[in-house]
């Protein structure tokens, strides 16, 4: 689809609907900005396992782009995806679960030390 087409069926859908994609796309922009902007770090972290040793400026870079990462939540790779509102419920469901798995092995694992 062509982007004149996809303009064109936004135009025809109500505004929340437009609302909601173009947040979408906001999104999608800049979670790709911020990927784009720690391409140089595998060199640098490549660096000292090759044997060399960081500068402080390289530390530094370091730490931008493990900031960077941070900042970008692994949540957010849900509103990235086509679809991913009608998505949000499942994931939702999905990340309780877990939780409650690791309750019950917390609690296998308290009564096995008892």
């Amino acid at each position: 689809m062509s982007s004149s087409q996809s303009e064109t069926v936004t135009a025809v859908l109500p505004g929340w609907w437009r609302q909601l994609l173009s947040s979408q796309r906001r999104e999608v922009q800049r979670v790709i900005g911020e990927v784009m902007a720690t391409r140089g770090m595998m060199p640098l972290l490549m660096k000292a396992r090759n044997g060399g040793q960081w500068t402080p400026a390289e530390r530094l870079e370091l730490l931008e782009h493990l900031r960077r990462i941070a900042h970008l939540s692994p949540y957010l790779i849900v509103l990235l995806l086509p679809g991913s509102m009608l998505i949000l419920p499942v994931y939702a469901w999905w990340l309780d679960r877990r939780r409650l798995k690791r309750k019950d092995e917390a609690l296998k694992r308290r009564e096995a030390g008892q």
